[in-house]
């Protein structure tokens, strides 16, 4: 069965001043349980603000490093899933509801790959 990557999306300084309502993380929370009943979640999580990122670039033969925050990033990666679904149209019908379960005043984008079985 096809994994697929939901790569959340963030604008991190708008995010700040977010107030989650009440019942966002018991929307959250059934959403989670139900998803991972389902044996579809593999595996999820928030990462850190890019304040606490570094950066590691290849180019021309030699390595560089950004330490963040990244300002000049509008969006940035602010958490994953790994999902197990049959196809690519379940990994977007999970990602809907997920995106559903946020405050209609949050402005959050999922992007849904699916992973390469071949290199990995």
């Amino acid at each position: 069965m096809p994994r697929f990557m939901s790569l959340i999306r963030i604008d991190e300084q708008a995010a700040a001043g977010f107030e989650p309502d009440p019942d966002f993380e018991k929307r959250m929370g059934a959403l989670f349980e139900e998803i991972s009943k389902a044996g579809v979640m593999l595996e999820t999580a928030g990462l850190t603000p890019t304040a606490q990122a570094t950066r590691v670039h290849w180019s021309g033969g030699k390595l560089s490093y950004t330490d963040g925050p990244f300002t000049e990033t509008k969006e940035v990666v602010g958490g994953y899933a790994i999902l197990q679904c049959k196809d690519k149209e379940e990994a977007l019908e999970w990602t809907r509801r997920f995106l559903q379960c946020h405050p209609e005043s949050w402005s959050v984008t999922s992007e849904v790959r699916a992973i390469d079985e071949a290199t990995g």
